[in-house]
């Protein structure tokens, strides 16, 4: 099995970033794919939207009820555990699709690693024990431009960027292009590819309609022709850790996902 990593990215917050993370690695493994989710952001939204809990309860040495992370992302990058231990990788409810979880101590992991040899690169090697378990790996990157995003973009084959349809759309995805190049020229040459996916679109809207245009114009065949609606189901998935396809498999924000996975897994095939 050859693993395709993606790295799913913009630094802008609020996009569906996550909410496509989530919902294409399911819509994935529903078709056949095995499918892992590192949960790359310290927010850990992709860990509690699929249902996992980022803390275990024990009695600690006073006999009295604690907390503490389970394990995560954060111990792999620090060195504390490695990928290959049993207790990291989470499954789901979806079978075929697994999670390594994220936690807020992952903040602290850019400090950590300044004084790392190769700190870009600390991710690729600590997933090579998984490549070849998964048919896809999905990176949920958290909204920034930070030593996580640049990690998880020289661990990936591809990158999707989920972009919202709003006026300020465009702000900053130059320079993450910027970024992609420079990181492929430079530290990762398997980077081939990156696409878009439009995000909360409401056709009824003109301002919508403009921006899909201008995104269209300006990334051309590397959008997707799938779009992902505003959609209150979706909204409403998280809150009870299941991916639409679990929550409301008939809901417009399902039947778009599936659209998008297929279109995405389509055009990855043509790739080979």
């Amino acid at each position: 099995m050859k693993t395709k990593v993606m790295a799913i990215i913009n630094q802008k917050g609020g996009v569906g970033k996550t909410t496509s993370c989530i919902n294409i690695g399911a819509c994935m493994a529903t078709m056949g794919k095995k499918v892992l989710i590192i949960d790359m952001d310290p927010q850990g939204n992709a860990t509690t939207g699929l249902g996992i809990k980022k803390h275990i309860e024990f009695v600690n040495e006073l006999g009295k009820k604690d907390v503490r992370p389970v394990l995560n992302i954060y111990n792999v990058l620090s060195g504390a555990t490695d990928c290959t231990n049993k207790e990291l990788i989470k499954k789901t409810e979806i079978a075929g699709l697994d999670l390594i979880p994220s936690s807020i101590d992952l903040s602290a992991i850019e400090m950590e690693m300044n004084d790392y040899p190769n700190r870009e690169k600390v991710l690729v090697k600590a997933i090579e024990p998984l490549m070849g378990a998964y048919d896809y790996i999905l990176l949920d990157c958290p909204p920034s431009m930070s030593l996580i995003t640049i990690n998880s973009m020289v661990a990936a084959t591809s990158v999707l960027i989920p972009v919202q349809c709003e006026f300020y759309a465009m702000e900053g995805l130059a320079q993450l292009l910027d970024s992609i190049n420079i990181i492929r020229k430079f530290l990762n040459p398997k980077l081939t590819t990156y696409r878009v996916l439009l995000t909360m679109y409401a056709s009824r809207y003109k301002l919508h309609r403009q921006v899909a245009e201008e995104i269209e114009k300006y990334f051309g065949k590397r959008l997707l022709d799938a779009r992902i609606p505003v959609s209150v189901r979706l909204a409403e998935a998280p809150s009870f850790g299941k991916p639409i396809i679990l929550y409301d498999k008939r809901s417009v924000g399902s039947i778009a996902y599936m659209r998008a996975t297929e279109e995405l897994l389509m055009r990855e095939n043509k790739r080979k």
